[in-house]
């Protein structure tokens, strides 16, 4: 009989058939031919050997062969070269990530960003990490079997459909963000900032409401964060996808954290999910990546698509940083929703520290009915005829006695 090597592929098909090698047809040759040999000398040893002993008696190697593979689940994070890992806790990289070859990522069309879930072995001598045997699953279904649209293949839509926001009388930041600026699915909400002004309150608010309400699946990218703020983070917003690249990070390795981020959004919506990624910050994205490139491509992103799914993009800019307000020239006139916080009011511990005036949303008229559309037009007039800090002091005024942003603009009616 001619060795395995020397078999054409279909006949080493044929034999793993006969053996009953599961999902045989998604090994790779090596890998095939060594699974055949193992299963092979299996079955001989079966008929040769004398009935096997009970489980607690079998011999220790028995024991560590059959504990070996792992069922895993991650998010595939791709490497110039070609292959890719399993990120197993969130989006970052870690010490127990699973390896997934080339061959595997070409033969199932498999992209960075999808949830990969199937059997890994341990790792063999001079190998650092498990690697994936073969996956059985793709975004939760069988391996796709022809070509998936890419998210720019879509058809997009105007956002039309209001994003509730889960608050109550304490989220007065949030609460007037919305007020000024309500969110929709598959807005681009671009949030101008300066340090301190107040902009990590109102994201984390922003998380927080969006993950009570239930209604879209949250992505957060930190980008060359502080660490306690990237545990505060971690702790308060477990049910999210967390992508953190923190300061002691390279630029490079920050542009690997937010590109995956990016891509688990698009992946999401690509599968018709209401999906929001927010982002702190593309000022120090573009700092990273040395250009605005990936800035652009991240925020562009943010869309309503016809049919299902969308993506919505909460970023900030940054005032004051290297790089000279860079991030935010390049996707001005790209947003369609705009929070400006004022950093002088915060200055003086005044909240919320927004300037009504310069908050704005495109197409409020399908966002709100009439009733409320005419009240929120009448909120921002009073609010334009007093000064800066008067105006915070009304609108908190206003939000603290109220129990919901629904009752405040029925009291304006």
């Amino acid at each position: 009989m001619p060795a395995l090597g020397d078999l054409h592929l279909a006949q080493l098909y044929e034999q793993a058939a006969k053996l009953g090698i599961p999902r045989y047809r998604l090994l790779q040759r090596e890998a095939l031919i060594d699974e055949i040999e193992r299963r092979a000398g299996e079955v001989e040893a079966a008929e040769t050997a004398p009935p096997a002993p009970p489980q607690d008696e079998r011999p220790r190697r028995e024991r560590e062969r059959l504990e070996e593979i792992e069922a895993v689940s991650g998010v595939l994070d791709l490497t110039p070269a070609g292959h890719g890992f399993l990120r197993l806790r969130g989006l970052e990289p870690g010490d127990d990530d699973v390896y997934v070859s080339a061959s595997q990522i070409r033969r199932c069309e498999l992209r960075a960003g999808d949830e990969i879930a199937g059997p890994a072995r341990r790792p063999r001598r001079g190998e650092r990490h498990r690697a994936l045997v073969h996956v059985d699953l793709v975004n939760g279904a069988e391996p796709p079997t022809e070509p998936r649209p890419d998210l720019g293949a879509f058809r997009p839509a105007t956002p039309s459909r209001r994003l509730a926001l889960a608050t109550g009388r304490g989220d007065v930041l949030v609460r007037a963000a919305d007020l000024l600026a309500p969110l929709a699915f598959g807005q681009r909400v671009l949030v101008s900032a300066a340090p301190r002004s107040g902009r990590t309150t109102l994201l984390r608010g922003l998380a927080h409401a969006i993950v009570a309400g239930g209604a879209a699946e949250l992505i957060a990218l930190l980008v060359d964060e502080r660490p306690e703020e990237a545990v505060a983070w971690r702790e308060e917003l477990p049910q999210a996808d967390l992508a953190i690249a923190t300061a002691e990070m390279s630029g490079r390795e920050q542009l690997r954290v937010a590109a995956l981020a990016s891509e688990r959004a698009r992946r999401r919506t690509e599968a018709g999910v209401d999906a929001v990624l927010i982002c702190d910050s593309l000022s120090r994205l573009a700092v990273a990546a040395g250009d605005s490139a990936e800035v652009k491509r991240l925020f562009g992103s943010g869309r309503e698509l016809e049919g299902d799914g969308s993506l919505t993009v909460i970023a900030t800019t940054l005032r004051g940083l290297a790089d000279d307000g860079a991030a935010e020239r390049a996707v001005a006139t790209t947003e369609n929703a705009l929070i400006t916080l004022d950093p002088d009011l915060a200055a003086e511990g005044i909240f919320p520290a927004l300037r009504p005036a310069a908050c704005r949303v495109s197409g409020e008229e399908a966002l709100r009915s009439p009733e409320e559309l005419a009240a929120a037009r009448r909120l921002r007039s009073l609010l334009a005829d007093l000064e800066p800090v008067e105006a915070a002091r009304e609108l908190r005024e206003r939000i603290e006695a109220t129990a919901d942003n629904a009752e405040l603009l029925r009291d304006l009616g």
